[in-house]
């Protein structure tokens, strides 16, 4: 992995996504959570995947209830804090027209060690949030 000062965002589209999923979480914060239910029929069955929980998560950590926030999903404080981080990143960007750009040297076995670790971590986040399916299914 390399990190170097630019003159141009070689990351905009994590920028964007960055300010949107920032500013989506930081009214969640203030208004809270949407009165609308994006849960499909799975999850009103029971049965929770590794997303559960993580709006909560986010809007939970966003007012500084951490372990409240890791109770529905530690994607959401991941997500938060990633979001956070670059915005910060975005500011001083625009601010000083020099942007901190991360390149990753993937090689094929660098990807494929990649993809097997997240797809573990996956299943394990989705063992740990199919055991708090009672808490996942509340209405918050």
């Amino acid at each position: 992995m390399e990190l170097r000062w630019e003159s141009r965002d070689a990351l905009r589209v994590a920028s964007l996504l960055a300010a949107v999923g920032l500013s989506v979480a930081v009214a969640m914060a203030v208004a809270g959570l949407p009165p609308i239910d994006f849960h499909g029929p799975l999850h009103h069955m029971g049965i929770m995947d590794p997303l559960c929980g993580g709006t909560r998560a986010a809007r939970l950590t966003l007012r500084g209830e951490l372990a409240e926030a890791w109770k529905y999903n530690p994607l959401g404080i991941l997500a938060a804090t990633t979001a956070l981080l670059g915005v910060g990143r975005l500011f001083i960007g625009v601010s000083t027209r020099r942007w901190l750009n991360v390149r990753v040297m993937w090689t094929s076995a660098r990807r494929t060690i990649a993809i097997d670790v997240i797809a573990a971590l996956l299943i394990v986040l989705e063992i740990r949030q199919q055991g708090r399916s009672e808490l996942l299914m509340r209405r918050y």
